[in-house]
């Protein structure tokens, strides 16, 4: 919670659900991330947050951008920024976006399978393109599954069909997992990346680009490495696994960039029990998983909340969303410790929340309206 989020708060009185993102936080994540991996190129998620504001922002202060769809892409170019400087990042196109983005000029695409590697090179003849190869996730509170990646192995596999077929095999890709917390993780993905570009060599193929993916994390209920330790955790990597000939990298923040840039102001809808002798309470607000925080399935990220009762006694109480879903429920298995003296109509700060809950937010799932966001 910054004090420019607490004033327009407090001035605004905006209606609950929103969301308040201060850019002041996501300028100086920036300025951390390009201080501590100075060599390498931010390709900043869109999917995390796309506000204009913020995209704006990071592409003034020299941002370039991942996106995932051909709709992301034609958001960054609405800053002004070239489309050098995107990268189709989603694995899994329809062969009329890849044809769209290259349209648009975009040259840099991601695969990970052979199949993937001829929609491409038909869509989008002479292309550049790299793998994406799997990783384990541990450490990561949000775990990827094996949705996105190939082994590597199969990646050498994958360049040598893009090369086969005219395109520009560029390079490796991987994702150490969302909100990591192991700042070590990226050595071993280094250190397969490494391999595979001498598998490359050997055929003459030379891969110049390591894209080191995403994962940083926010604060949240714990505390996680700074910038700083997962900058220099990485760049001993680099070295360590390439010594003098580091390929050009590019980080893919999302979450690192803006997630502690945000505020969901929200309401309690109601406070209940289950039977008269039930032992713990049910808290529900005026937000869910369906109004943006469905990041709260399995109870993978716990965000802090904040109240303005936060100084009486609390007990543990479920805390649920407003939906007729039995799904919408945010912390059951393990409950949230709350303020017993909580009630209807009471002010809730969910913060932590600039990343990924705008973009989760269902358009009119049970008439609920997504979640709106005011920038300041």
């Amino acid at each position: 919670m910054t004090d420019r989020i607490r004033e327009f708060l407090r001035t605004r009185q905006p209606a609950s659900p929103c969301l308040v993102v201060d850019l002041d936080v996501v300028r100086d994540n920036y300025n951390a991330f390009r201080a501590f991996l100075p060599d390498s190129d931010v390709f900043y998620a869109v999917k995390a947050n796309p506000a204009p504001e913020v995209l704006g922002l990071l592409a003034a202060l020299g941002s370039n951008f991942d996106c995932a769809s051909v709709r992301e892409i034609e958001m960054a170019l609405d800053t002004g920024a070239s489309a050098h400087r995107i990268s189709f990042g989603n694995t899994i196109k329809k062969e009329a976006d890849v044809a769209r983005a290259h349209a648009l000029g975009v040259s840099l695409f991601a695969v990970d399978c052979v199949e993937e590697v001829e929609k491409v090179a038909r869509a989008a003849p002479g292309a550049r393109v790299f793998c994406r190869i799997l990783t384990d996730g541990k450490g990561a509170e949000w775990p990827l599954s094996r949705k996105f990646g190939c082994v590597p192995d199969m990646a050498i596999k994958v360049l040598k069909a893009a090369h086969g077929q005219g395109l520009r095999a560029s390079g490796v890709s991987f994702h150490v997992g969302s909100q990591m917390t192991d700042a070590d993780a990226w050595d071993s993905a280094i250190g397969e990346a490494r391999r595979i570009f001498d598998a490359m060599a050997d055929i003459g193929v030379q891969l110049t680009l390591l894209n080191l993916g995403g994962g940083f994390p926010t604060r949240y209920l714990r505390d996680v490495p700074a910038t700083e330790v997962f900058g220099s955790r990485i760049r001993a990597a680099l070295t360590r696994h390439f010594g003098n000939m580091i390929p050009r990298t590019i980080i893919e923040p999302g979450r690192g960039m803006v997630g502690n840039s945000g505020v969901i102001r929200s309401e309690v809808v109601l406070v209940s029990k289950k039977s008269d002798d039930d032992a713990f309470r049910w808290v529900f607000l005026d937000i869910g998983k369906f109004g943006g925080l469905a990041e709260t399935m399995d109870e993978a990220i716990r965000y802090p909340i904040r109240t303005a009762r936060d100084g009486d006694a609390k007990e543990k109480c479920v805390l649920a969303g407003p939906t007729c879903d039995s799904a919408d429920v945010l912390y059951e298995r393990e409950m949230y410790p709350l303020p017993l003296s909580l009630t209807v109509g009471d002010e809730v700060l969910i913060e932590g929340t600039g990343a990924y809950t705008t973009t989760y937010s269902a358009v009119a799932f049970n008439g609920f309206e997504p979640l709106r966001t005011y920038v300041i």
